[in-house]
């Protein structure tokens, strides 16, 4: 599924192994750790399976119960 040309520059999908990957969703965010994404060596730019995304809306949508939850901050930042 890797080593394909990065649609953003020359560079080259490769897989990589991150610890922890944040996902907005339209019905929340998801974390999934330890996964494989595709990350261009070139330009750093994500590539995410269609797995990956079909787990991260199971989530979202409650298809499929979380391992555990975590709280997010949120504020708003006043205008200059």
């Amino acid at each position: 599924m890797y080593g394909y040309k990065c649609e953003y520059c020359d560079g080259t999908v490769q897989p990589r192994i991150v610890r922890r990957e944040a996902f907005k969703h339209r019905d929340g965010f998801v974390i999934l750790e330890d996964v494989t994404i595709g990350v261009c060596n070139t330009c750093g730019n994500r590539y995410y399976s269609a797995d990956i995304l079909h787990a991260v809306h199971a989530v979202a949508t409650g298809a499929r119960s979380p391992e555990r939850l975590e709280q997010i901050p949120v504020t708003h930042l006043e205008s200059a």
